[in-house]
């Protein structure tokens, strides 16, 4: 379980690096970088957020004091990062939704997520009865 810790920290520190990265370019606009290299700052607001609810995820179900099923805890760790990472990378790629390379990575992301959660889902249901 403690592989939660370690998507915990990696996502906190996506989240800080993405904030100073929105803040820096906000406060020092660099021609060329603002607008042709980080093309979406919306879709990067979205990687930021998710980042945050990602690491409360994995804090969260390592502080239940239960304990989860190492691959599900796996699951969500890495489903956690990469899910997110999604957006970070089509805030770069303004054509990111229309290769297949990363929709194929997407869907990856989210199967992978979607098992964690819900294998850690059915195991606190188990609990709860």
């Amino acid at each position: 379980m403690n592989v939660l810790l370690i998507g915990a920290v990696a996502c906190m520190t996506a989240l800080i690096v993405s904030a100073w990265l929105m803040t820096f370019a906000r406060w020092f606009p660099i021609q060329g970088i603002d607008g042709k290299f980080l093309v979406d700052y919306k879709t990067m607001i979205r990687a930021h957020v998710d980042y945050a609810l990602m690491a409360l995820f994995n804090l969260g179900f390592y502080g239940l004091g239960i304990d989860l099923p190492v691959i599900a805890c796996w699951c969500v760790a890495i489903g956690g990062f990469a899910n997110p990472t999604v957006f970070v990378i089509a805030a770069f790629d303004p054509n990111f939704w229309d290769k297949t390379k990363w929709k194929v990575y997407s869907a990856i992301s989210f199967i992978i997520t979607t098992i964690g959660f819900v294998w850690i889902s059915i195991t606190l249901l188990k609990q709860a009865l």
